[in-house]
């Protein structure tokens, strides 16, 4: 239980100390969750650096592919490989809050990706996923375009 309050806290703070962010899609630099590939999640099991060479603008965001082939994959259909809660936090998003993400945190369940602040904090997330997941489901409309 200890762990648990001290990965929120943690959440809590490195988020405050993060620019403010309203937008829908967590960005890093202007380029959607952290310039990583979110096909490449799908198509190759594991995060990938995009390219500049291979970019679309979508909800408000930039978004980098590894490959033509990931981008026009993307382009035809964004909410297949969109990560859930604009690629914030799963389980911050599951707390009520936006937090930043680590693209080596993720998860694929039920088809949809899921990014998490850490590969500890996705651990937790993991033991009770599918009752995290319906909370942050629950907070996403209200949260998506606040700070």
């Amino acid at each position: 239980m200890k762990k648990m309050v001290l990965v929120t806290a943690l959440i809590v703070i490195v988020s405050a100390k993060l620019m403010a962010q309203k937008a829908e899609v967590f960005s890093n630099s202007s380029r959607a969750i952290s310039g990583y590939d979110p096909v490449a999640y799908f198509k190759e099991g594991r995060g990938v650096k995009g390219s500049k060479a291979f970019t679309t603008k979508w909800n408000d965001a930039t978004w980098y592919f590894s490959s033509k082939q990931n981008l026009d994959s993307f382009v035809k259909s964004p909410q297949k490989f969109a990560p859930q809660y604009g690629g914030y936090c799963a389980y911050g998003m599951s707390d009520g809050h936006k937090a930043p993400t680590d693209p080596a945190a993720w998860t694929i369940v039920n088809g949809k990706l899921y990014l998490n602040y850490s590969l500890k904090v996705k651990e937790y997330w993991n033991k009770e996923q599918q009752e995290r997941i319906k909370k942050a489901d629950d907070y996403w409309p209200e949260l998506k375009n606040k700070e």
